[in-house]
């Protein structure tokens, strides 16, 4: 990838941190995406080569920082999709939208499974199954944010 570029990368993982400690109302909070966990399935499934574990751990480590809370619990979580994701990319790739949107509800409930048990070792577990939640909602906004990712890719010639 061009050096020139990276930045778009970082901009769009930048922007994903955001958008998960975007303020929500007490009862919405369940229908939070998690955009990270999109953002590494994409990349990952898009240029397997480049974006890997390791990427996946540094962002982990940045929304453990930027939520606050147990430091490695995201990591741990993006780095078990990263990994999942890097064993069946090219199987994704050939999956029409509808198929991949059923593949991220896999990937991101995955994540939420996750930090749902790291949770109740903390003693604090989410109602049964609402934790799934997030994984419904990035199913749901994956066809959008897929054309949206792969037009700002082919526009600023991300390779």
């Amino acid at each position: 990838m061009r050096s020139q570029n990276r930045w778009l990368v970082a901009v769009l993982f930048l922007g994903g941190l955001v958008l998960a400690v975007f303020p929500l109302p007490y009862e919405l909070r369940w229908l939070r995406p998690e955009f990270t966990a999109m953002l590494v399935i994409y990349w990952i499934t898009v240029m397997p080569q480049q974006f890997g574990a390791g990427l996946a751990w540094c962002v982990g480590i940045l929304q453990d920082v930027v939520e606050g809370v147990v430091l490695g619990e995201h990591a741990l979580a993006l780095v078990l999709v990263a990994y999942v994701c890097q064993l069946s990319y090219q199987r994704i790739r050939s999956y029409a939208v509808w198929q991949q949107s059923a593949w991220v509800f896999v990937l991101v409930g995955i994540h939420q499974l996750f930090s749902n048990w790291v949770h109740s070792l903390l003693g604090y577990s989410a109602p049964p199954l609402l934790f799934l939640s997030p994984a419904f909602m990035s199913a749901l906004l994956w066809p959008v944010a897929i054309l949206l990712l792969e037009r700002l890719r082919l526009r600023y010639r991300v390779t």
